[in-house]
């Protein structure tokens, strides 16, 4: 098995790990949250403030999670059975982080360094591309136990793509595109596109879950991606992975 860093994933993962820790502290702390605007307004009282501060921090938390692994090597959207499995296929399971997924037979798995809190799986061709699957794994605080703590997932892919979209800046940035968002499984699918000035469309799909270990809560960013000129090739098969993704 490789390490993830031999495709670059290393400052990733640490990115990735450093917007939760940062969103999951603003969280917890936001009873202390003073609504200066509101304090004294009898319709709007600071325990309401506060609630609905809380409810915004865990959205930005799930929010953090899908965009920085973005910048891992994204995913598409096909409806395949379980049992759908055919040899040029195989099941990885990962019985300690206990999730499983499809991938193809000849694929590399690779992990980041992981430090028992944070940890990087990815799955790759062997040939240099950039398609490939990842799966970003964060420990969360008791308090988040279901992906509804974050928001009805709808909700959740739209203010997701207005956070990543930048096309209408001047001169503009990357345009992004909610195609799908459901939930199913016990976890949320969005799927979307990003595209840079003068760059070729990048094709997404984000899968979140939370499991518990037995110790603690922790969430599960699956994200699968491709170009527009290696869909024919990789389409399909990001597609499969990424349906079959099941926490076990």
């Amino acid at each position: 098995m490789a390490l993830v860093s031999s495709l670059h994933f290393n400052s990733n993962l640490h990115h990735f790990s450093h917007s939760l820790q940062s969103c999951l502290w603003k969280s917890r702390n936001f009873n202390i949250v003073c609504c200066k605007n509101n304090e004294r307004d009898s319709k709007h009282p600071p325990s309401v403030c506060a609630r609905k501060e809380f409810g915004t921090k865990r959205r930005e938390l799930l929010f953090q999670a899908v965009s920085a692994v973005i910048s891992l090597p994204a995913l598409t959207s096909v409806a395949l059975a379980d049992n759908e499995l055919v040899e040029d296929f195989r099941v990885y399971t990962d019985e300690v982080n206990k999730f499983k997924i499809t991938i193809p037979q000849d694929w590399q798995v690779g992990t980041g360094e992981g430090d028992g809190v944070r940890s990087l799986i990815a799955f790759y061709p062997q040939d240099t591309s950039n398609s490939n699957v990842s799966i970003a794994i964060t420990s969360l605080g008791a308090d988040f136990t279901r992906l509804e703590s974050f928001g009805k997932v709808d909700a959740f892919a739209e203010n997701l793509i207005g956070g990543l979209d930048r096309s209408w800046q001047r001169p503009p940035g990357v345009a992004a595109k909610l195609v799908d968002s459901k939930a199913a499984n016990g976890l949320y699918y969005i799927e979307y596109t990003l595209k840079n000035p003068g760059e070729s469309c990048r094709h997404l799909f984000s899968v979140l879950g939370i499991a518990d270990n037995g110790f603690y809560n922790r969430l599960y960013t699956l994200t699968g991606q491709f170009l527009d000129e290696e869909a024919e090739k990789f389409g399909p098969i990001i597609a499969k992975a990424v349906a079959s993704f099941r926490l076990i």
